[in-house]
Order: structure tokens, then sequence, then C-alpha cells
């Protein structure tokens, strides 16, 4: 499947990450394309409704939320992941940016 960022804010967020977090997660995105919906634990697991997070272990904690979508997974929400809890404010963005995609 086709991976799309949902803005351009990603690559910049990758570029932010140290030399050893950011190969991690262009891996991780190109598992998610290899694999798709059959991509599972440790790499990815669905959070909410059809909300799924990739997850990136390492020196940092990267999650990215993302969505599948007619035939395309759509990355929506970056973040380093600093607490056991998914932070609220980032899963409603992450949220709200997929029910704009309906309307896309």
């Amino acid at each position: 499947m086709k991976v799309r960022a949902f803005d351009n804010k990603l690559d910049k967020f990758i570029a932010s990450l140290g030399k050893e977090t950011g190969p991690k997660v262009v891996r991780a995105i190109e598992l998610l394309e290899e694999f798709g919906p059959r991509l599972g634990m440790p790499h990815s697991r669905k959070v909410q409704d059809d909300i799924f997070e990739l997850r990136i272990r390492g020196i940092q904690e990267v999650r990215i939320f993302y969505v599948f979508h007619k035939d395309s997974i759509i990355l929506l929400q970056s973040f380093i992941k600093k607490s056991q809890k998914t932070p609220k404010k980032e899963l409603d963005l992450a949220l709200r940016r997929a029910k704009t995609l309906d309307s896309v």
C-alpha cells in the first residue's frame, strides 16, 4: 500500500530526530508500506476506532498515528512519547485529521 503523510510536517519531524532514531522511523514506515494491515505488534497496534499507531522503540519512543484510507495509508500525527499514557491532545489531533479525509 502507498504511504502518504497528511502534511509536510512529518518530514521535518523525522529530520529533527537523532541519528539513531530517524532511520528507525523510516524503516518502520517502509514496513508499514510493505505489510499494510498485516503489520502487527510490536510495530503497530490499533488505538481507537480506525486509528492505528506505528510504534518505534529506542532511545526516543516515537509514535505515528495513521489510518487506512481508500487504497492508501495516511500518516496523521507524529510525536515523541514521553510517558506511559498516550497524550490526549495528540490522539484528538489525529482524530480531527482523519475526519477531514472523508471530505477530500
